[in-house]
């Protein structure tokens, strides 16, 4: 009976919901909520979740109705629904669908059922420029390059564009895998939901944590698509990385996939490009390898780690709307704030697995996240005074003091797989000099990067110096400590792929993840909001002053 106080959720009037995790009912609740609103904090015995225009708008096009939606919340609310929240709810809800790009013989079309919506739109100065002709009340034809710059346009407008309008084909790709690939159950759904193209329109975004096995779901994906294949990735490590991955787990072999990067440029019926040479200008300020990937005939773009999609390459995105798209990452946060580009150029979010449910589990480590803090020497405190924000972040990140606490948790954790990730090379040159231990950074060519973390998978190198070129899509599964000294100010992104480089599982089961922080400072500052993500995913940190180290941890 509707409400009932024995329920877990709590719908509040500003579109938050209140979700009590010891209820009985928290994992069907929590289930539920997943499919209609975003999750923003999961610590121990409260998670909220918000209603928000994309994660309903990410129901709707998953078939999800204003009933169905209300359905669900009064199964397991404790209250009532504020009234409000409901008509909020049906509003947005009715903004989607409203307008739909289809194709029709040769032609891009814009439509709408709503005669006056439809002319809003049609009259907007920023719309107008891509319309080739107004057919009717209801029908636009539009200029048939501008698909994508359509959706961006009718999104920030508070309208997103059910795209129905198909997509082109690449040529035929012959790859199955090795074995039939032994895809988890999580894994399988992704794949499962990705093909599912009546709801989703051949194109999403897939959100699973790091560790969690996003590459595999990708091959899976390809592996049903079977037609030419672009993925997109961080660096080079990333593409080699996709690779080996695809060379190893299906029948495709080293002449079937290409790299197309600053040192090779083979374009292949699969083929991996970073992120970086798309955003390469020649001196005629030209994007030239943008165009020339754009001009083969894919069928299936895959964006790797989405949430760090360079602005240029929007604009690629944009242009090739006609294929399948998948976005692959382990948060749709965005730190330029572009989560609608994503939606709109990209796809909708079309499954989730939060972390701690994965954890627990089994599929990912548990993770011990502990902040060392370290006092700011003495005779550097009135220049820190004088500085501003900038010089007062850096020269509280570079510390001297926190090298003693390093070589304390390395003494510590001498048998365990250790990463030392750092901002700023020559805090980690000082590091790696002292101790005598391999670094990579920026700088390290590719051939001894890739030869060093060979060594670390193998267990020859057992500590690794790296600097932020390691934060992104490298796969080192039996790494199980890593000592953070630096970072880039408040970045919650960066925190969550730092924790991510440890949580493969583990035979020990257990990780650890230690955050050198100067106390009383403006890093001190930035470091709770980069814990943030990882504190409404459910971690929670222990807090320590650098003396005390050797007494409060043990390995293990």
């Amino acid at each position: 009976m509707y409400p009932d106080p024995r329920n877990p959720v709590i719908v509040q009037g500003d579109n938050t919901i209140l979700l009590e995790v010891q209820n009985p009912l928290f994992a069907s609740a929590r289930d539920s909520l997943l499919r209609f609103a975003d999750l923003e904090k999961s610590p121990e015995y409260i998670h909220t979740y918000r209603l928000t225009p994309v994660s309903l708008w990410n129901a709707a096009s998953s078939g999800m109705t204003h009933g169905e939606i209300i359905r669900e919340l009064r199964r397991f609310a404790k209250y009532e629904i504020p009234d409000h929240v409901s008509t909020q709810i049906g509003e947005w809800l009715l903004r989607y669908g409203r307008l739909m790009l289809v194709r029709r013989g040769d032609y891009l079309y814009l439509e709408s059922d709503d005669p006056s919506l439809f002319f809003e739109i049609t009259q907007n100065k920023k719309i107008k420029k891509y319309i080739h002709r107004i057919e009717s009340g209801k029908s636009a034809v539009l200029l048939e390059w501008s698909r994508g710059q359509v959706k961006m346009e009718c999104i920030g407008l508070g309208y997103p564009v059910v795209d129905r309008a198909g997509y082109t084909h690449g040529l035929p790709l012959q790859m199955e895998t090795q074995k039939p690939l032994q895809l988890r159950a999580y894994q399988q759904e992704a794949v499962s939901v990705f093909m599912n193209f009546e709801q989703t329109g051949g194109s999403g975004t897939i959100v699973l944590p790091c560790g969690a096995g996003k590459t595999v779901v990708g091959i899976g994906i390809m592996e049903r698509i079977e037609e030419t294949t672009l993925v997109l990735v961080t660096n080079i490590t990333a593409a080699r990385q996709w690779i080996r991955e695809l060379v190893a787990k299906t029948t495709l072999n080293a002449l079937d996939v290409g790299e197309y990067s600053g040192e090779s440029k083979e374009v292949r019926p699969v083929t991996i490009a970073t992120y970086q040479i798309l955003t390469y200008r020649n001196p005629k300020n030209e994007f030239v390898h943008l165009s020339r990937l754009n001009s083969e005939n894919w069928g299936l773009i895959i964006y790797d780690e989405v949430h760090l999609l360079p602005a240029p390459v929007f604009r690629f995105a944009s242009e090739v709307q006609g294929k399948r798209r998948l976005g692959l990452t382990a948060t749709l946060i965005r730190e330029d704030g572009r989560e609608k580009d994503v939606f709109s150029l990209i796809g909708p979010k079309i499954f989730d697995m939060p972390w701690k449910v994965l954890e627990k589990q089994g599929w990912i480590s548990k993770a011990v996240c502990v902040e060392v803090r370290a006092e700011l020497p003495e005779d550097e405190r009135y220049s820190y005074a004088l500085e501003n924000k900038r010089e007062r972040f850096k020269r509280a990140s570079l510390n001297k003091n926190k090298y003693e606490i390093v070589g304390q948790l390395l003494k510590i954790h001498a048998g365990d797989s250790v990463l030392v990730i750092g901002q700023y090379i020559r805090q980690l040159d000082h590091i790696a000099g002292n101790a005598e231990l391999p670094i990579i950074t920026g700088k390290t060519k590719t051939e001894q990067r890739d030869r060093l973390y060979e060594q670390f998978r193998k267990g020859e190198i057992k500590t690794l110096v790296v600097s932020k070129v390691a934060n992104f899509a490298v796969d080192l599964p039996d790494a199980n400590v890593a000592i953070q000294i630096s970072g880039t100010f408040g970045s919650r992104q960066e925190e969550a792929q730092r924790l991510g480089r440890i949580l493969r599982p583990k035979k020990s089961g257990q990780a650890h993840f230690y955050s050198v922080v100067t106390r009383d400072t403006l890093e001190e500052l930035y470091a709770e909001k980069r814990q943030l993500f990882l504190t409404e995913q459910g971690y929670s940190y222990s807090i320590i002053n650098g003396d005390e180290v050797a007494k409060k941890i043990r390995p293990g």
